[in-house]
C-alpha cells in the first residue's frame, strides 16, 4: 500500500513503513540534519501520514535513515501534534492578544515557526523569552498576564519532553540558534547512489578508533579503513567506494546509461561465458558514457570514463560492491547473511579476522545475484536444491561461492564468498609471509619432485588450497598435470599460460550432487585413462577418497599425487580418511606426507596468522593405529613460542623412509644423507633468495607465479650445467649460480 503527498510517498510492506521524500537537485543540502526547511517538511509529512520506520531522501544520492533515527522524528511529530490538539494550541483571546501582542508573538514564534524546524533552538529561545517574561511580570499585576505566563511555562514543559530536546539538555548553555550539529550527531544517514539499492554507512561511529588505512589496488584507489569500536570485540571494515565520490554530472551519466542498458539485458546463454559478457557490457557502457558526456558537454577524462564503466558493469551484470571488497587482497571471505538488509556484509580479513562492514546489502539485488550464479554455473538452485557451489571469476579476483536458500536457510538467501588470488600462491610468497621456513619449503619441493603422495590438512580458511597451488608450481613442466575439483578453485588457466601441460576436470559436488555431472570418484578413475599424469584433487571430501587410494595402492599413479583435506593434524587426517570416508587402514599407508596448516591466533583473539605447523611422514610398518605404533614421524615441527618451523632430529639423522626412497633413485644421493640434506637446503635457499630479492628491489612481482616458475626452470637448468661440467651439483654451487642469475633481475 502506498500513500502519496505533494513531494513524498509512504509505502507499507511487511511491517516496514518507508517515507520517501524527493528533494530537487537545486537544493544544496537535502538532508534534514543540515537543512531546517527539509527537517520541517519531513515532520509535516509524518504528521500527515503517521509514524514511519525508515526515511529515504532522494536527491543527488539516496539518504536513508533507519528506525532508531526515525523514532526521533516520530517523537517530535507526535509531540507537536499533541501540543496543537491540547489547550496550548488554541488561539489566545482578543484581550490577551491586544494587551500582550509582543509576548504572544514570541509564543507563536516558538510553537509555529521554530519547533518543527529546530526543536532544540525553539526550546533555547523559549527559555530566554520565559526569563524575560518573568522579569517583566514582577511589575505587572494582571490575571491575564499570569494566565499567559502559565501557558508559556506549560509549552516549555511539553517541549522539554520531546526526546531530541531531552537528549541535548547538556548543550543548551551557550547554544547558538541555527547550529545543526546536534542533529548531525543524531541523524546519520546511510548513503547510497540513487542507481543502486545497496546501502552505505558513510561515517563510522563517533567512538571509532582508526587502526589502519589503505587503498585497494586496481579499484580506482578505493579506500579501506579498519576501526576498533570500544566495547566491541569485532573490528569495522569501512569501505569508501568510488560510487560515493562522484560529482553531480557523473551521477547523471550513470543514471542515464543504466536506464539505456536495460535494452542490452544479457540472454541466459551469455552467462556461460561471464568474462566475455562483462567485457561486452564494459565496452557498451564506455560508448554510452562518451556519447552522453559529449552531448551534455561534460569534461570527462579517459580515466573517468573507465571508472564509470566499471561501476556500471558491477551494477548491471556484476555483483555490486561485493566485487570491490573481493578485490581487496587482504580479504579472505565475504559473508552475506539472511535475512538480507537486517545486517551488514561481514568480511574475514587476513590481519584483523572477522569484521563488520559499512555495506548493507539489498534483498532484491542479492536475489538477482543468486539467479545469475545459477545461470553461470548451470546448476540448480531451488527448493529441491537449496545449496549451490560455484565460482566467480573476474579480471581482478577469483572466488568460490556457496549459496544457501529456503528451506535450508530459513530466512532466505545467504551467500559466502571465499576469495582466491588471481595468481597462484608461491613458495617465495609463503616464505615472505613467514608461513613456512625455507628449509621446509625445500623439503616439500624435494618430495614433490620425488613423486610422493601428499595431503595438505587444516581447518577451513587455513590456507590448504593456497599451499596446494604453491606446491603445483614446483612440478616440472615436462609432466602432465590433471586437476579434479567440484568447484574450480585452482587457477589452472594461469598454469596453462605458464607452460604447464594442464587438464582441469570438474566433477559433481559432494553437497549438491548434480546428476548431469560425473561423480568425483568416477572423475578420479577417468584420470587413469587420460595418460601418465600427476593428479591434484582439490579436496578429498567423500567417496572419491576410496577411488583415490585404490589408484594409489595399485600403483596406477606413478607421479605426484596431492590434495587437501579437513583435519587438525596427521592423526585427524587418518581418523577422517579411515573412519569417516571408510578407506581401509592398509590403503591409508599409500599416503607419504601430511602437511598440517592452520591459524595461530593472538592472545586477544582479534588477529591471526597462517602457518605450516608440521610435515609428517606416514610410515608403512604399522597395523591398526599409526599414532600408537609409531606410524607418524614428524620431519619438521612448528615452535609457537619462537614462531619457527624447525627440522626434527629424525630428519637430520636420516630417519625418514620417504626421503630415503626418493634419494635411493638418484645416483648422487643414494646412501649419502649429507648430499640429500645439502640439496634440500639448497632448494630452500633458492626459494628464500627470491623472497629476499623481491624485498630488496621492492618489486613484489618477483614473488608471483610467473617469476617463480621461471626460477624453478632456472634451477633445473643450473643442475644440468653443473652435472655436465662437474659430474655433480653441490648445494653451494647451485646457490652461487642461481644468485648470479637472480642478480640481473630488476
Amino acid at each position: 500500500m502506498e500513500l502519496k503527498g505533494k513531494d513524498y510517498s509512504v509505502s507499507r510492506e511487511e511491517g516496514e513503513i518507508t517515507l520517501t521524500y524527493k528533494v530537487p537537485l537545486t537544493v544544496l543540502y537535502p538532508n534534514p540534519e543540515d537543512n531546517e526547511d527539509i527537517f520541517e517538511k519531513i515532520i509535516n509529512a509524518i504528521i500527515e501520514s503517521g509514524n514511519i520506520t525508515s526515511l529515504v531522501i532522494v536527491s543527488d544520492r539516496n539518504y536513508i535513515y533507519t528506525k532508531d533515527q526515525t523514532d526521533l522524528l516520530n517523537d517530535l511529530a507526535n509531540g507537536y501534534k499533541n501540543i496543537l490538539e491540547s489547550d496550548l494550541g488554541k488561539t489566545f483571546d482578543s484581550d490577551i492578544q491586544k494587551t500582550f501582542s509582543e509576548d504572544v508573538a514570541k509564543f507563536n514564534y516558538v510553537l509555529f515557526n521554530r519547533l518543527k524546524r529546530d526543536p532544540i533552538g525553539a526550546y533555547v529561545i523559549g527559555l530566554r523569552f520565559l526569563r524575560e517574561l518573568k522579569v517583566k511580570g514582577e511589575n505587572i499585576d494582571s490575571e491575564e498576564f499570569r494566565y499567559f505566563l502559565d501557558r508559556f511555562e506549560q509549552l516549555m514543559s511539553k517541549i522539554s519532553e520531546i526526546k531530541i530536546v531531552r537528549d541535548n539538555v547538556g548543550i543548551m548553555l551557550g547554544y547558538k540558534i541555527g547550529d545543526r550539529q546536534p542533529y548531525r550527531s543524531k541523524l546519520k544517514p546511510l548513503i547510497r547512489p540513487n542507481f543502486t539499492y545497496t546501502r552505505i554507512m558513510s561515517e563510522p561511529p563517533l567512538s571509532a578508533i582508526e587502526i589502519e588505512n589503505y587503498k585497494i589496488k586496481d579499484e580506482d584507489d578505493t579506500e579501506v579503513t579498519i576501526y576498533r569500536i570500544p566495547g566491541m570485540s569485532q573490528y569495522l571494515y569501512h569501505l569508501s567506494p568510488p560510487e560515493l565520490l562522484l560529482n553531480v554530472e557523473e551521477y547523471d551519466i550513470l543514471d542515464q546509461v543504466r536506464n539505456n542498458l536495460i535494452d542490452y539485458r544479457p540472454q541466459e546463454n551469455e552467462f556461460t561465458d561471464p568474462l566475455r559478457m562483462r567485457d561486452v557490457f564494459f565496452k557498451i557502457s564506455k560508448d554510452m558514457i562518451e556519447d552522453i558526456s559529449t552531448k551534455n558537454r561534460y569534461n570527462l577524462s579517459f580515466k573517468d570514463i573507465d571508472k564509470l564503466a566499471r561501476i556500471l558493469v558491477r551494477l548491471t551484470v556484476g555483483f555490486g560492491m561485493t566485487e570491490i571488497i573481493l578485490s581487496d587482497e587482504m580479504v579472505e571471505d565475504v559473508y552475506i547473511n539472511s535475512p538480507i538488509s537486517k545486517s551488514p556484509i561481514f568480511v574475514k580479513h587476513s590481519k584483523y579476522g572477522e569484521c563488520a562492514s559499512n555495506i548493507i546489502p539489498n534483498a532484491r539485488e542479492v536475489e538477482a545475484w543468486a539467479s545469475r550464479f545459477r545461470l553461470m554455473s548451470g546448476r540448480a538452485l531451488d527448493e529441491g536444491h537449496p545449496v549451490l557451489d560455484t565460482e566467480l571469476v573476474t579480471d581482478l579476483f577469483r572466488s568460490r561461492v556457496a549459496i544457501a536458500q529456503r528451506p535450508l536457510s530459513t530466512e532466505g538467501i545467504s551467500i559466502a564468498f571465499r576469495r582466491h588470488r588471481e595468481s597462484p600462491w608461491t613458495m617465495p610468497l609463503f616464505i615472505n609471509n613467514k608461513m613456512i621456513s625455507p628449509f621446509a619449503a625445500g623439503l616439500l619441493w624435494f618430495c614433490v619432485e620425488g613423486a610422493r603422495t601428499i595431503l595438505i590438512s587444516g581447518t577451513r580458511g587455513a590456507g590448504k588450497t593456497s599451499l596446494l597451488s604453491a606446491l603445483m608450481l614446483l612440478l616440472m613442466k615436462r609432466y602432465r598435470v590433471i586437476t579434479v575439483e567440484d568447484t574450480l578453485e585452482i587457477p589452472t588457466d594461469v598454469f596453462t599460460k605458464l607452460g604447464y601441460d594442464m587438464l582441469s576436470l570438474k566433477v559433481q559436488s559432494a553437497i549438491t550432487g548434480e546428476k548431469a555431472e560425473m561423480s568425483a570418484d568416477e572423475g578420479i578413475r577417468t584420470t587413469l585413462r587420460l595418460g601418465d599424469s600427476s593428479l591434484i584433487v582439490g579436496e578429498v571430501r567423500s567417496t572419491e577418497a576410496k577411488a583415490l587410494y585404490e589408484a594409489m595402492r595399485v600403483g596406477a599413479l606413478s607421479n605426484t599425487v596431492m590434495g587437501t583435506i579437513h583435519g587438525e593434524n596427521a592423526y585427524g587426517v587418518f581418523d577422517r580418511v579411515v573412519n569417516d570416508l571408510n578407506v581401509p587402514r592398509t590403503s591409508f599407508k599409500a599416503t607419504d606426507l601430511i602437511v598440517s596448516v592452520n591459524k595461530i591466533k593472538s592472545e586477544d583473539r582479534l588477529t591471526e596468522r597462517r602457518r605450516v605447523l608440521g610435515i609428517t611422514e606416514v610410515r608403512k610398518d604399522w597395523n591398526d593405529d599409526p599414532l600408537y605404533e609409531n606410524g607418524f614421524v614428524d620431519l619438521v615441527k612448528y615452535d609457537i613460542h619462537k614462531d619457527l618451523l624447525n627440522p626434527s632430529n629424525d630428519l637430520l639423522e636420516g630417519n625418514s623412509y620417504v626421503v630415503k626412497e626418493i634419494a635411493s633413485r638418484v645416483e648422487d644421493w643414494a646412501g649419502n644423507w649429507d648430499a640429500v640434506l645439502d640439496n634440500i637446503k639448497a632448494r630452500g635457499e633458492i626459494l628464500n633468495a627470491i623472497s629476499e630479492h623481491a624485498n630488496a628491489t621492492k618489486n613484489p612481482s618477483f614473488l608471483e607465479a610467473e617469476f617463480t616458475s621461471s626460477a624453478i626452470d632456472q634451477y633445473y637448468d643450473i643442475i644440468s650445467k653443473l652435472k655436465e661440467e662437474y659430474g655433480s651439483a653441490e648445494g653451494k654451487n647451485i646457490k652461487s649460480m642461481f644468485d648470479l642469475w637472480l642478480k640481473n633481475k630488476k
